[in-house]
């Protein structure tokens, strides 16, 4: 879990929009972006939570036809999703007071990720 917040905040304090929504979209189908409180507690239970409800023991399909180990991966990242839109004005984001822009690995293994921002405003 990489908290994004401050870089994506960052990155909207150099564009040229005041006033819009900002889009993150990570390309890969084991990796999810989520908004959470960022704290040492959450940051267990959100992936202990993920292993009760999409444990890496059964079996699934996708990992007997690659055998690669990752099928729970690939379904976590599904119901999660790859991307969120949050609004911001004057350039700041529309996030609570504990909320954070966070990045999820699924997968089983560490990945090379690209991100993608899209900036829509004025």
């Amino acid at each position: 879990m990489i908290d994004l917040t401050e870089k994506i905040g960052n990155f909207l304090e150099q564009s040229k929009i005041c006033n819009g929504t900002i889009t993150i979209f990570v390309a890969g189908s084991t990796g999810s972006i989520i908004t959470i409180e960022f704290e040492p507690g959450l940051i267990r239970d959100f992936p202990d939570m993920l292993s009760r409800i999409i444990p890496k023991e059964l079996k699934y399909g996708h990992e007997q036809m690659w055998h690669d180990g990752n099928g729970h991966s690939h379904v976590k990242a599904s119901l999660i999703g790859p991307s969120l839109t949050i609004p911001f004005v004057d350039k700041r984001l529309c996030l609570g007071m504990w909320q954070q822009v966070v990045f999820l690995e699924l997968d089983t293994r560490s990945r090379d990720r690209e991100l993608i921002l899209q900036i829509i405003g004025e």
